[in-house]
């Protein structure tokens, strides 16, 4: 797809914040795909529903009406703040590592990038792998687990292994480097040599 760049990569790699400034740089729109994921946890936390009952997190995930920017809402609830919270780090993996869940997930995200007017900057875990392995560039962002640990305040290094540990190896779409993906070390580097990194390979392949 010429019109979106997927950018994946683990917790703390920088990809919220690069993709939002490659976003902005380029006048496109951009997709946190992490922050749908949260939502669905912070929801099914408020709502009592079992995030390790799949066809209720399913049901929950195929039916309710989600947005990440400005703010991130869920059916009506703006969860910006929840959805960092400690209840809902420890329970994402859990919901994000559920295959009807992700299914619901990816036929939204698709969906939505068909809706953007110009281009779109979307990044997660399987963007590059799954949802759009047509992407015009593909990234993969990754730094060292102390540096990553230490842009997540609200993560420790115990708890942002954990969370690559079962993000990498969970059966349905695992966490992994697309074999064409631009490899970016984020680590110490300044986040407009990165963006300008991205947008001068998205000028090549254009």
């Amino acid at each position: 797809m010429d019109h979106v760049i997927a950018i994946d990569g683990p917790a703390g790699s920088g990809k919220s914040t690069v993709a939002r400034a490659v976003a902005d740089q380029l006048g496109w729109s951009f997709l946190d795909t992490g922050a749908m994921y949260r939502a669905i946890t912070a929801l099914a936390l408020r709502t009592n529903v079992d995030v390790h009952d799949h066809d209720a997190m399913a049901a929950l995930a195929s039916g309710v009406v989600i947005e990440t920017v400005p703010a991130t809402v869920i059916d009506g609830i703006d969860v910006s703040d929840e959805i960092r919270s400690a209840p809902v780090n420890d329970a994402v993996s859990v919901v994000a590592s559920q295959p009807l869940v992700r299914a619901a997930m990816v036929r939204r995200q698709q969906e939505w990038a068909k809706r953007q007017p110009r281009g779109t900057v979307v990044e997660g875990r399987d963007i590059t792998t799954v949802v759009f392995p047509n992407a015009v560039v593909k990234v993969y962002l990754t730094a060292s687990l102390e540096e990553r640990s230490r842009r997540r305040v609200d993560e420790d290094v115990t708890s942002v292994s954990r969370r690559d540990q079962i993000d990498s190896n969970r059966p349905s779409s695992p966490l992994r480097q697309a074999d064409d993906a631009l490899y970016i070390d984020t680590t110490g580097r300044a986040i407009a040599s990165v963006v300008e990194e991205i947008v001068t390979c998205l000028n090549q392949r254009s």
